[in-house]
This record gives C-alpha cells, sequence and structure tokens, in this order.
C-alpha cells in the first residue's frame, strides 16, 4: 500500500487538480497570499476536510505540515512529499511534543509550518492547542483559511472529507490573523484558541456564502 498509493494518488491529483479554478477572497484588512503561504517564518491552520484542494494549491510552497505518526499518516506524508511537502509527525493525541518542538525548528529557520487545526480525530471544527502554543514559543503569527470546492464528494468520515469534482470552482476564504503574545498567561490560552476556531470557521463560512451568492 505505502509503495502503490501514493504515486497513484499523486497522479489522480495532478490530472484531476489541473481542471480545478481557484477564486481567493479575505475579510476587510486582510491580504490574501495568493497561490503560496508567505516567504516567512509564519504559521498557518484549516480544517481537515480540505486537505486535498490545499495540497494542490499550495503544492509549490515547500511547507511543512503536522502529520499524525499513525499507518494513515505515513501515507498522507508520502503523498504530501511527492506534492513538494515537508513533514513532521506527532498529533494532539501522539507525539504532541515531538511535533511542536519539529515544528519550532521550522519557524526559526524562517520556513511555515501548517496545522489542520481539528486533525487528526476530531471533533470537527474544533482547533486543538497545538497552534497556540507554537505561536507563542516562536512569536509566529496565526494564519486561518479555508478551501471550499462548489461541486464536491462528501465522504462519510468524521471530517466530512471533501473531494472535489473535476472542473469544480474552489473558493480560498483569509480570515484575520491570530495573534499570541510571547507572555501569554496560562489561563488567556484558551480565549486564543477560540479566537482562531471562529477566524477558520468565519473563512469557511464566507467561503460558502460567496458561493451561495455566485449562483444566485
Amino acid at each position: 500500500m505505502l509503495a502503490v498509493i501514493p504515486p497513484v494518488v499523486w497522479v489522480l491529483l495532478r490530472i484531476i487538480g489541473m481542471t480545478w479554478r481557484f477564486e481567493e477572497i479575505a475579510e476587510e484588512g486582510v491580504e490574501p497570499l495568493i497561490g503560496g503561504l508567505g516567504a516567512g517564518a509564519e504559521i498557518f491552520c484549516f480544517w481537515h476536510q480540505c486537505v486535498l484542494p490545499c495540497a494542490v494549491y499550495y503544492r509549490k510552497t515547500g511547507a511543512t505540515i503536522l502529520i499524525s505518526q499513525s499507518f494513515d499518516g505515513e501515507l498522507i506524508t508520502r503523498i504530501l512529499g511527492l506534492l513538494g511537502f515537508h513533514a513532521v509527525r506527532g498529533s494532539s493525541s501522539r507525539g504532541a511534543r515531538e511535533g511542536l518542538v519539529g515544528l519550532k525548528d521550522v519557524i526559526e529557520s524562517g520556513r511555515p509550518a501548517i496545522f489542520t487545526a481539528d486533525g487528526p480525530r476530531g471533533p470537527i471544527y474544533q482547533t486543538k492547542m497545538g497552534p497556540i502554543k507554537l505561536a507563542q514559543m516562536t512569536g509566529a503569527r496565526i494564519g486561518a483559511f479555508h478551501l471550499q470546492p462548489e461541486r464536491a464528494w462528501v465522504m462519510g468520515s468524521w471530517d466530512r472529507f471533501l473531494v472535489p469534482k473535476p472542473f469544480t470552482r474552489i473558493v480560498v476564504s483569509w480570515a484575520r490573523w491570530t495573534v499570541v503574545p510571547a507572555d501569554l498567561a496560562a489561563e488567556e490560552f484558551e480565549p486564543k484558541r477560540v479566537e482562531l476556531n471562529e477566524a477558520i470557521e468565519r473563512a469557511r463560512v464566507r467561503a460558502m456564502e460567496h458561493l451561495e451568492r455566485a449562483r444566485g
């Protein structure tokens, strides 16, 4: 499976991804990072369900993503590696400390780091504390975005995983940045997590509303 599935998925994504049409939107005062995740040491978060369109749209960034230490995580690591991404292994349930240390090194080397904020097991649309801890450790700000296909197959998994259909339009929606002070007190971590959670959700909802308006 590890030898066969990643290259097959990579070929399919390259072929089908060429038919997808991406459109950027952003909240007022936010400059969308079109086709890339910036050139500096920043943190980015999105919901687990839109991994596929994210992998295609941001494939040239060379960004590093936190991926679980499970067998499924190994499959994802190999697929994303073929698309040009790097991986740090760990999750909120397994290898959390190692994952944060690895991403801290990435940030300190001046490269972007990515979290699937509600992964790898959910609950859906509920970000973990990892991005807030990493931002507090490094001083990096957190970007929140969502990619919503106009037409997609929705899987029966916990995350309602999205597989965009060929030739569909995909809205790339950005919300305001979350800034975490280095001296953040322990009791302030949860409010910051909620702030980030609301930002990613706003990005998702705005993308869906944008598509609804376009359909008239």
